[in-house]
């Protein structure tokens, strides 16, 4: 795939300057561009971020908002947190000025071929198996995109013969409308950031955005399970390769039995059995089948893929085990950002369980994960906290689900979590919720979890 546009000499906004914004300045400013970085924030808030621009042509713009910017740009690019407001939209179509986000202008000022992972669950643990894969082959990976590693970063220190794997969110897919991944993958679709996209049809219609651009060479990889990424398919010009844990498939990968099958060109292989993974769960078998699949078509030897998933140890903050403590298993799970990871979550326990839930607020319904919660048999009790709190006490008493306590913070209510958990049972945090009330974002959020944990039996801890 050839570059798509020059930027040199090009005047250049880069809104936001956290990390995806820090990565695209110096991408930019590396390629010939005349690159302006602005971020409402004063400099005072992003001094310790700012050490990376150092020696870096980039002109800040901090403080202020980008309204007397716009007029003096030849494109924007936006940071995947900045919200695409209709005043903003309009103002940038007045001026004929074009916006693209940090994942699509990185896509486009390389040649590498791109391996993009979406889907509402599993993203990260799919394209961190990726690059375990390419790794055991041999291969010179970058696991970038939504992951906390931007693809511009990758981008700017790549070689000739890298691999590019990203993970890319419904956000950046708002901004991607030239985005063509070599190989591509919807994993699942349960609703999420409803409060962003206003409704579950354009939640739909951006995560199969990530199809759009492909062409008959590349490869389109869809859940044969999920209904709705199941009918992603009409439209697609790609090769179609489907995964399932419940049926037979002509092209792409199953499980029959133990085993975790590859199917392709009327051939079929045993790949690897769930015996062998150190993951455990139905969706981490999806996960693997789906990496399988494009580790398969970018040429990676199945034995070699094997191997990668039997070494694969998991994701931090994906129902990551912390420690055991008076006979209580602790699970940091707050990568669980939707109601739908903590269900997942919830079918992982296999012992008596006190879970933590809470957050911010995506305007997502808590009725389904309630009532997952009253008929696991695992799930005992649960502690409460943060903005969606009372909401989710509402949709636990209506599932029938009444063993619960309120916590007015994280630290209280890790504590009385250990003090609810029986020997021989788990502590899960997975709080069904993004992170924006309490904590920067769900990985701060995780490690400050985790932080707590550790400090439990410690004298002043």
């Amino acid at each position: 795939m050839a570059s798509q546009f020059d930027v040199t000499g090009k005047r250049i906004l880069v809104m936001g300057a956290a990390r995806s914004g820090m990565a695209a300045a110096r991408l930019l400013a590396g390629r010939g561009a005349l690159v302006t970085l602005n971020d409402i924030k004063p400099v005072q808030e992003l001094s310790a971020a700012l050490e990376s621009l150092d020696g870096v042509p980039v002109e800040l713009r901090l403080g202020e908002g980008p309204d007397k910017l716009l007029p003096e740009s030849d494109l924007v690019v936006v940071s995947p947190g900045i919200p695409l407001n209709q005043a903003f939209l309009d103002q940038c179509a007045a001026l004929s000025v074009p916006i693209i986000g940090e994942l699509a202008l990185a896509a486009s000022l390389t040649d590498l071929p791109i391996l993009a992972v979406t889907g509402t669950n599993g993203k990260t643990t799919t394209v961190s198996l990726l690059g375990e894969m390419f790794m055991q082959a041999g291969r010179v990976v970058h696991v970038a995109g939504n992951v906390g590693y931007p693809l511009s970063a990758a981008v700017l220190t790549a070689g000739p013969e890298d691999v590019l794997v990203a993970e890319v969110s419904s956000f950046q897919l708002e901004t991607a409308p030239h985005f063509h991944p070599r190989a591509a993958a919807v994993l699942n679709i349960t609703p999420d950031h409803l409060n962003r996209h206003g409704s579950m049809e354009n939640y739909i219609a951006l995560k199969a955005r990530i199809f759009e651009n492909q062409m008959p060479a590349d490869l389109a990889v869809l859940n044969l399970d999920d209904p709705l990424t199941r009918f992603m398919a009409d439209g697609v010009q790609a090769q179609l390769a489907y995964f399932t844990v419940e049926q037979e498939v002509e092209a792409g990968a199953m499980l029959r039995g133990d085993e975790l099958i590859l199917r392709r060109d009327g051939q079929e292989r045993v790949i690897s059995h769930i015996r062998d993974l150190k993951l455990s769960g139905a969706h981490n078998v999806q996960n693997a089948l789906a990496a399988l699949i494009m580790a398969d078509f970018m040429g990676v030897p199945p034995q070699v893929s094997a191997y990668g998933l039997k070494v694969f140890q998991g994701v931090e903050h994906r129902i990551e085990f912390v420690r055991e403590l008076g006979g209580v298993t602790y699970y940091n799970d707050s990568k669980g950002t939707n109601p739908d990871a903590t269900i997942t979550a919830f079918k992982a326990m296999r012992a008596p369980t006190v879970v933590i839930l809470g957050g911010y607020d995506k305007k997502t319904s808590f009725a389904q994960m309630a009532l997952m919660a009253r008929t696991n048999p695992y799930i005992k009790k649960a502690v409460l906290t943060g903005q969606t709190a009372g909401q989710i006490a509402s949709a636990l008493e209506e599932a029938g689900f009444t063993a619960y306590r309120h916590a007015g913070n994280l630290e209280e209510a890790v504590n009385l979590a250990e003090s609810l958990a029986e020997s021989g049972g788990n502590v899960l945090f997975s709080p069904a919720c993004a992170s924006f009330d309490q904590f920067k974002d769900y990985e701060e959020r995780g490690r400050i979890f985790k932080q707590l944990v550790m400090s439990l039996g410690v004298p002043g801890g």
